[in-house]
């Protein structure tokens, strides 16, 4: 396949499935497996962070207004109910914090469970299955707007996201959502939470697999890549992956936000339940 549209097709895989509750690493991983893709090459782990960073970086802008008018209000609120510990910006970082802890301290045990397609098959499939059951289940919430939110709400969301750190497929979202709707949130509070929370969650994940991937003593005994060293060709494929998943990205969220409120996630979970079985046969085979 040409490598130009090669990453013009990776960029739409990770732009769609990025913040949708289908796991944007299993699908890379998938597809990046099944089309051959050489990724013990340092230019395509180093790719792969790229594209994913192009995804993330539309979350700030789409949501620039909602971001400026928390800054604006912080640390009372709105409504001036709200306090440090109960704002909005306070509740993200501390399920951050809740999650990227104990991300870091299993990241040699994450980056064995990203080549085995035996656990992304399972946790597609039981993902799938925990999302549908709480969708069913879950539909009293006491918390509709994400100003509303308590302190044990995000501990338990950012403890929950843990999952999809260390089992790829889980998704970030659907255990962010998940977790939300079980602790008495509604979909669209859940899902914009879950917005929230992947930028400070993918911009730490992303710098901190960046700098493996490019500086000496940090790139698992292979040799680091120089970003100086690239060809033409390479900052083209770079580019073209990053502009296409940033804006097929953006497209998604703003859908997304959508058709939630009205449909919920329940063909999410049917979607995610029939590739993890196709998954599992495929690895069986």
């Amino acid at each position: 396949m040409n490598v130009y549209l090669l990453s013009f097709l990776l960029g739409i895989v990770e732009g769609v499935t990025e913040f949708l509750p289908v796991s944007s690493t299993a699908h890379l991983r998938l597809v990046e497996h099944w089309l051959n893709l050489p990724l013990q090459e340092p230019f395509w782990k180093m790719y792969t962070i790229v594209i994913q960073l192009g995804a993330v970086l539309c979350l700030p802008v789409y949501f620039r207004n909602r971001i400026a008018k928390f800054l604006r209000t912080f640390p009372r609120g709105e409504g001036g109910e709200r306090n440090f510990l109960n704002h909005p910006l306070t509740l993200t970082m501390i399920a951050f914090v809740v999650t990227a802890l104990p991300a870091y301290l299993l990241s040699k045990k994450i980056g064995e469970n990203l080549d085995n397609f035996k656990v992304i098959g399972g946790a597609l499939l039981i993902g799938g299955a925990v999302m549908w059951a709480v969708d069913a289940l879950f539909t009293r919430p006491t918390t509709t707007h994400m100003e509303k939110m308590s302190l044990p709400q995000a501990i338990w969301i950012g403890a929950c996201q843990i999952l999809s750190a260390v089992f790829p497929g889980t998704s970030r979202s659907m255990a962010t959502i998940a977790a939300g709707q079980t602790a008495g949130m509604s979909r669209s509070s859940a899902l914009e939470f879950s917005f929230f929370l992947s930028m400070p969650t993918m911009f730490a994940a992303t710098l901190f697999a960046l700098k493996k991937a490019v500086l000496p003593g940090h790139n698992d005994h292979t040799d680091p890549f120089s970003p100086g060293h690239m060809t033409a060709q390479q900052w083209v494929v770079l580019l073209i992956g990053f502009v296409v998943s940033f804006v097929v990205a953006w497209a998604v969220v703003a859908w997304f936000m959508s058709w939630v409120r009205r449909r919920g996630f329940a063909p999410f979970a049917v979607y995610r339940i029939v590739l993890g079985l196709i998954v599992l046969i495929w690895v069986a085979r």
